[in-house]
Protein backbone atom coordinates (compact mmCIF):
# COMPACT_ATOMS: atom_id res chain seq x y z
CA UNK A 1 0.00 0.00 0.00
CA UNK A 2 1.54 3.68 -0.46
CA UNK A 3 1.55 6.33 1.49
CA UNK A 4 -0.12 9.23 1.14
CA UNK A 5 0.17 12.55 2.58
CA UNK A 6 -2.21 14.61 4.44
CA UNK A 7 -3.93 16.68 1.99
CA UNK A 8 -7.05 18.59 2.55
CA UNK A 9 -10.25 17.01 1.18
CA UNK A 10 -11.61 20.40 -0.80
CA UNK A 11 -8.12 20.41 -2.72
CA UNK A 12 -9.52 17.72 -5.57
CA UNK A 13 -11.81 20.38 -7.68
CA UNK A 14 -15.55 19.71 -8.13
CA UNK A 15 -14.77 18.28 -11.87
CA UNK A 16 -13.10 15.40 -10.14
CA UNK A 17 -15.92 14.39 -8.03
CA UNK A 18 -17.63 11.60 -10.80
CA UNK A 19 -14.06 10.36 -11.12
CA UNK A 20 -13.77 9.35 -7.35
CA UNK A 21 -17.76 8.78 -6.99
CA UNK A 22 -16.76 6.39 -10.35
CA UNK A 23 -13.48 4.03 -8.60
CA UNK A 24 -15.00 4.08 -5.32
CA UNK A 25 -18.05 2.32 -7.29
CA UNK A 26 -15.88 -0.16 -9.67
CA UNK A 27 -13.93 -1.19 -6.44
CA UNK A 28 -16.78 -1.61 -4.67
CA UNK A 29 -18.03 -3.69 -7.27
CA UNK A 30 -14.87 -5.51 -8.10
CA UNK A 31 -12.01 -5.38 -5.81
CA UNK A 32 -9.15 -3.57 -6.82
CA UNK A 33 -9.06 -2.66 -9.99
CA UNK A 34 -6.02 -1.27 -12.68
CA UNK A 35 -7.32 1.48 -15.21
CA UNK A 36 -5.76 3.60 -18.18
CA UNK A 37 -6.84 6.94 -17.70
CA UNK A 38 -7.83 7.01 -21.44
CA UNK A 39 -10.70 4.85 -20.62
CA UNK A 40 -11.97 6.38 -17.79
CA UNK A 41 -12.20 9.47 -20.10
CA UNK A 42 -14.42 7.98 -22.83
CA UNK A 43 -16.92 7.15 -19.98
CA UNK A 44 -16.71 10.06 -17.61
CA UNK A 45 -16.86 12.72 -20.76
CA UNK A 46 -13.19 14.23 -19.53
CA UNK A 47 -10.30 14.29 -21.46
CA UNK A 48 -7.40 11.54 -20.49
CA UNK A 49 -5.00 14.39 -19.65
CA UNK A 50 -7.66 15.50 -16.70
CA UNK A 51 -8.12 12.26 -15.37
CA UNK A 52 -4.36 11.73 -15.48
CA UNK A 53 -4.08 14.84 -13.16
CA UNK A 54 -6.56 14.33 -11.34
CA UNK A 55 -5.45 10.40 -10.40
CA UNK A 56 -1.65 11.66 -9.53
CA UNK A 57 -3.52 14.08 -7.18
CA UNK A 58 -5.58 11.21 -5.53
CA UNK A 59 -2.35 9.27 -5.30
CA UNK A 60 -1.19 11.56 -2.90
CA UNK A 61 -4.45 13.02 -1.36
CA UNK A 62 -6.15 11.17 1.61
CA UNK A 63 -9.32 12.07 -0.30
CA UNK A 64 -10.93 9.25 -2.49
CA UNK A 65 -9.84 5.51 -2.93
CA UNK A 66 -6.01 4.21 -2.87
CA UNK A 67 -4.40 5.16 -5.96
CA UNK A 68 -1.07 3.95 -7.49
CA UNK A 69 0.99 4.60 -10.27
CA UNK A 70 1.08 0.29 -11.57
CA UNK A 71 2.83 0.58 -14.35
CA UNK A 72 3.82 2.58 -17.87
CA UNK A 73 2.98 1.51 -21.57
CA UNK A 74 1.41 3.64 -23.64
CA UNK A 75 0.15 5.31 -21.03
CA UNK A 76 0.25 4.98 -17.32
CA UNK A 77 -2.33 2.12 -15.75
CA UNK A 78 -3.41 3.29 -12.35
CA UNK A 79 -4.17 0.75 -9.75
CA UNK A 80 -6.98 1.55 -7.62
CA UNK A 81 -7.71 0.02 -4.33
CA UNK A 82 -10.53 0.40 -1.19
CA UNK A 83 -8.81 3.65 0.71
Amino acid sequence: MCAKSATPTGELPAKARPLVAYLRERVREEGAIYVKSRFIAEELSLSSKEIGSFMKRLSESETGPAVEAWSYTNGTTWRVSEE
